[in-house]
């Protein structure tokens, strides 16, 4: 079962695992209802789909299939955005500080120029 948006979308493995339950009497629909909780009709309905042959293993692996590459897909776009911010960075880090030949630290600032010891 995954949650997107406001409705719950519930896997096909899971709907033929919940009808195959109801039909061979190891649960009835009532403590289908509560246990997992899909409303009445969307019981009965799925129980249609189940006894037409509409929910079948084929289905189920399609289904599971789907949902890995929907993942997939997600997490290649967040590889592909962290590269490029891991880029951005880099090339910050390389850029020499605006105005400045000299060796500085971020934290004590540019280095005070030399003196030629006529300073009193």
């Amino acid at each position: 079962m995954t949650s997107q948006g406001p409705y719950r979308r519930h896997l096909t493995p899971f709907k033929l695992q919940l009808c195959q339950d109801i039909r061979n009497g190891v649960t009835g629909r009532r403590d289908a209802q509560r246990t997992s909780g899909v409303s009445a009709s969307h019981i009965q309905l799925q129980l249609t789909q189940f006894d037409r042959g509409e929910l079948n293993d084929e289905e189920a692996e399609a289904s599971v299939i789907a949902e890995y590459e929907a993942q997939i897909a997600a997490l290649e776009r967040q590889v592909g955005q962290l590269t490029m911010e891991l880029d951005l960075v880099k090339k910050t880090l390389r850029q020499p500080i605006a105005g400045s030949n000299e060796n500085s630290s971020i934290v004590t600032g540019p280095r005070p120029a030399p003196s030629d010891g006529r300073a009193r």
